[in-house]
């Protein structure tokens, strides 16, 4: 596997918009659709290949913002993660933290933490996997309840 910071070329935005059109068929996440270009561009961009196919991919971008001293002091800089995907194929094989490593290295010169925020309907696995596979700490939840 091959783990990589690319720049938004049309050969790798089609097929992060492929990857994440797959990702909105799984349906495995409230609220996901498929991204635009727009959603995209500005990202820092980071892939997981493997026999010459991306398998996954990770972007974000880097940021300062006053008001988040509930998570940590204001005007520190963090790299929020906007999306990270494995192909199916290839979950629970590492490929998540691995991009998720190589992504902090690159980024740890500019942001003091990395923040992400998630929707999947399977939560305990993805708590696994951002607690206990990555080290993340858990900071807040938002929680829904359908009442009507």
């Amino acid at each position: 596997m091959n783990i990589y910071e690319t720049d938004l070329t049309h050969a790798v935005l089609e097929k992060l918009i492929f990857l994440s059109e797959k990702w909105e068929k799984e349906n495995s996440c409230y609220g996901y659709r498929a991204n635009k270009k727009e959603d995209i561009d500005g990202n820092r961009i980071f892939l997981a290949e493997e026999n010459g196919e991306i398998i996954g991919y990770l972007f974000g971008k880097t940021d300062v913002k006053a008001n988040m001293s509930s998570v940590f002091p204001d005007d520190v800089p963090f790299f929020e993660i906007a999306e990270i995907y494995v192909v199916p194929e290839k979950r629970s094989k590492g490929v998540g933290r691995a991009l998720f490593d190589f992504a902090a290295e690159k980024v740890k010169s500019e942001a003091d933490y990395i923040i992400l925020s998630t929707a999947t309907k399977n939560q305990k696995a993805i708590l696994h996997f951002y607690i206990d596979e990555v080290g993340m700490s858990f900071h807040s939840a938002r929680l829904f309840k359908k009442i009507r």
